[in-house]
């Protein structure tokens, strides 16, 4: 096509302003956090407080690239824009049971030390790591430092808390001897079997097999370790009760529903409220707390108990810890089946 010269001269201006626009696009994408108006305290603290080189934190800083899709995957998790008939067939499907009952088989003797030493049923621990990466399939494909510096500088809700995070990070790869430009996570910076940020990482993470490292990227011995440890130190109770299906009277008490507190009501006073449980081998005085789901069939009424609680520490969403309960009892009936 051959162009006179004043349209030849304005193809060339809109050519140009075109190139410019993806030039800006691309610097936007691999934005300079070290030149954000967040970055000089950030920077002052990890040099002062914990002894970093100047130098190191701003050329990590420099690498870190703005990712809009972290950004968009915050804004709609599951656990927010699903119904619970929807969330739990994601993690119930036949094919992450039968590989759980895999992974089970493969690691028999760790889980049962694990469930030994530590105090946390041996099911309970594959279903997180199911729940969580499938057993060590899916990890997550976002650098940890991009998901972190894009979290910590421009997600305004939770800005001071991705920041802490990032932190950690920094501190996490010092500790394990890791360069933090190359470790992989999800969106929201959690790492490994069990998808810990770098701070539970820090806190409960263990050297589970005394190797003088506690890995959970790639180890599955101190990653099921470091699972059964989080649920440790947060007071899970090995063999007790986790959820009972409710009856409800027609005048229940609705505004006891979904509390999103530790269970402090006795039973008895949920009883009195209008929740019955189905299951009748309970004293009274254990604490829950009444849920309702919109289940495959309709309304499902649940009573949450203390290690109900214990799953939401590791993930506040109370239908995550339905889906880890609900997994959690069908690898226990199919391990267990199998061995008869």
């Amino acid at each position: 096509m051959v162009f006179s010269s004043p349209v030849l001269k304005l193809y060339r201006v809109a050519f140009s302003l075109g190139v410019c626009a993806i030039c800006v696009i691309s610097f936007a994408a691999r934005a300079d956090y070290s030149s954000h108006e967040k970055a000089p305290a950030f920077i002052q603290k990890m040099v002062e407080e914990h002894g970093f080189a100047k130098e190191d934190v701003i050329s990590w800083l420099k690498a870190a690239e703005k990712k809009q899709s972290i950004l968009d995957a915050i804004s709609r998790p599951a656990e927010k824009t699903k119904p619970w008939k929807d969330y739990r067939k994601i993690f119930l499907g036949q094919t992450r049971i039968d590989q759980g009952v895999e992974f089970w088989n493969k690691n028999q003797e760790i889980l049962r030390r694990a469930s030994e030493t530590l105090g946390v049923d041996e099911q309970v621990i594959v279903a997180i790591i199911g729940v969580e990466t499938r057993y060590g399939r899916y990890m997550g494909k976002y650098r940890v430092l991009d998901a972190l510096a894009t979290l910590g500088f421009d997600y305004k809700p939770r800005s001071k808390f991705f920041s802490k995070e990032l932190e950690h990070f920094f501190l996490l790869a010092r500790e394990q001897k890791q360069d933090p430009l190359s470790l992989k996570g999800s969106y929201a910076g959690a790492m490994g079997y069990g998808q810990f940020i770098p701070s539970s990482y820090r806190h409960y993470a263990i050297d589970f097999d005394n190797d003088g490292t506690a890995d959970i990227w790639q180890n599955p011995v101190d990653a099921i370790g470091s699972v059964a440890n989080y649920f440790k130190e947060h007071r899970w109770k090995k063999g007790e009760i986790v959820f009972s299906r409710a009856r409800i009277n027609a005048d229940y008490d609705k505004s006891a529903l979904n509390e999103r507190v530790r269970p402090h009501l006795s039973l008895d006073e949920v009883i009195a409220m209008g929740f019955s449980p189905v299951n009748t081998q309970l004293s009274g005085n254990e604490k829950v707390v009444p849920l309702l789901y919109e289940g495959q069939h309709g309304k499902e009424f649940w009573l949450g108990f203390d290690n109900f609680y214990v799953i939401t520490r590791y993930n506040r969403s109370q239908m995550y810890a339905m889906a880890v309960w609900q997994l959690s009892e069908e690898l226990r009936y199919t391990y267990e089946r199998q061995l008869h």
